[in-house]
């Protein structure tokens, strides 16, 4: 033991700090007793010279080793946090490694370190005191009467997530700060209690983009709130906020109340000539996670409408969402929407992509009535198209779906290009 004690002095006064980590390593490692009190302090003086002088890696290293050194090490970590001369990597690592261990001078000193004008150090302290849990809560709750570090503390309550820190979290729901009122709503959104909801509530109107965004997805995860609060007509604005996010964000939160009325106000959204692509194609997705029959049936309307256009991507993104649907009641209309169109007219069915996807869904569905719109598809000029159909036809019933190949390839009357396709078809599987 005294040998790499010595290997460690010597590396220390060579300013080797790779080799000084290494013995202290082995040194914390190999101790299978109680050190002496002197050896002990020696250790922690020449683990902080590697804390102070060594790089990120080294500093990396030495921190798994301060753990082992046990209490003696806690005066010398807080000196290097308080040390305004030494960079900021190392304090950086003094507050982490600090955060390994327990003791009210631990706290006063994180807690002082985030009123550091440092911002990178302010916000490792409250993340730290965030970690401590609620023993943290009243420091916290007090540094939260200092503007400057108002929202370092509101993050790091935060991240506490216990109920004891409803109360100072609803004194900064009003603050000037946009990134604390985010923070402070996203916090108190975690939490079943009749404070929030009005909060919530307000936050709505908030000029902040953030905040609104926020606020709408803490009541979108609320559906039990519906029948008290009128979500659908409390979310319905927002979705024609003059920020995309926030529109986008209602679409998913009207989606996940999943009712009638919610599908209604999207379904309005979706064929109005203003709504830009992107958020038309997030309201379809949040139509399809309502998985109702009234929300297919609101995609089925967007998808076949002729008083006004929808835009190709929709109409892919329609057909790609009811194809997935999973719930076995919804299924049929599902596949029946999906076939109805494959065996229309329809200008969106002329696009090679969409009979791709038109495929691929009637193939996951598993509706045997697609069969003859699917055996249809086998003659597209489009080779990926025919792939698509044929690996539908396959997942439909292979066995069926094989004899009535071979059956309609036999007759004499069949149009060329199908008769062509089934033979390909055929040799393909």
């Amino acid at each position: 033991m005294s040998n790499i004690l010595e290997q460690a002095r010597v590396a220390a006064d060579r300013k080797n700090w790779p080799e000084l980590v290494e013995c202290l390593q082995q040194l914390t490692v190999k101790a299978d007793k109680p050190q002496e009190q002197h050896i002990l302090e020696l250790t922690v003086n020449l683990a902080i010279q590697a804390l102070e002088w060594g790089d990120f890696q080294d500093r990396w290293e030495i921190a798994k080793v301060f753990p082992n050194l046990g209490n003696c090490a806690i005066a010398p970590l807080i000196a290097v946090l308080e040390d305004e001369d030494a960079d900021t990597e190392s304090r950086w690592f003094a507050a982490r490694i600090l955060g390994k261990f327990d003791g009210p001078e631990v706290m006063q000193a994180l807690v002082t370190l985030v009123k550091n004008s440092d911002e990178e150090l302010s916000q490792i302290a409250a993340e730290i005191l965030g970690n401590f849990g609620p023993t943290a809560i009243e420091s916290l709750a007090n540094l939260l009467l200092q503007e400057e570090s108002r929202q370092f503390a509101t993050a790091a309550l935060a991240q506490i997530r216990r109920t004891e820190t409803i109360p100072p979290l609803l004194s900064v729901v009003g603050d000037s700060k946009v990134a604390v009122r985010v923070a402070a709503i996203e916090a108190l959104s975690s939490f079943h209690d009749s404070r929030i909801p009005p909060v919530l509530v307000s936050a709505l109107k908030d000029p902040a983009t953030a905040v609104r965004k926020e606020a709408v997805r803490a009541l979108g995860v609320r559906a039990y709130l519906d029948a008290e609060l009128d979500l659908v007509n409390l979310l319905k604005p927002l979705l024609w906020d003059i920020r995309l996010e926030v529109c986008q964000s209602a679409a998913i939160a009207l989606g996940r109340l999943k009712t009638d009325a919610a599908a209604a106000a999207l379904f309005e959204l979706l064929r109005s000539p203003t709504t830009p692509i992107q958020l038309q194609i997030e309201t379809v997705r949040a139509l399809s996670w309502m998985e109702t029959a009234t929300a297919l049936a609101y995609l089925h309307q967007t998808l076949i409408a002729e008083s006004y256009n929808t835009n190709s991507l929709v109409c892919q993104e329609i057909v790609t969402v009811l194809g997935r649907v999973e719930k076995p009641e919804l299924k049929a209309l599902a596949a029946g929407i999906l076939s109805d169109l494959l065996a229309s007219n329809h200008p969106a069915v002329q696009s090679a992509g969409i009979k791709q996807s038109l495929a691929l869904g009637l193939g996951k569905l598993g509706d045997m009535r697609a069969l003859d719109v699917l055996i249809k598809l086998l003659a597209d000029p489009d080779n990926s198209v025919r792939l698509h159909s044929l690996s539908a036809l396959k997942q439909l019933d292979g066995g069926e779906a094989r004899q009535k190949l071979e059956s309609l390839v036999k007759q004499d009357n069949l149009e060329p290009g199908l008769k062509e396709g089934i033979a390909i078809a055929l040799q393909e599987w």
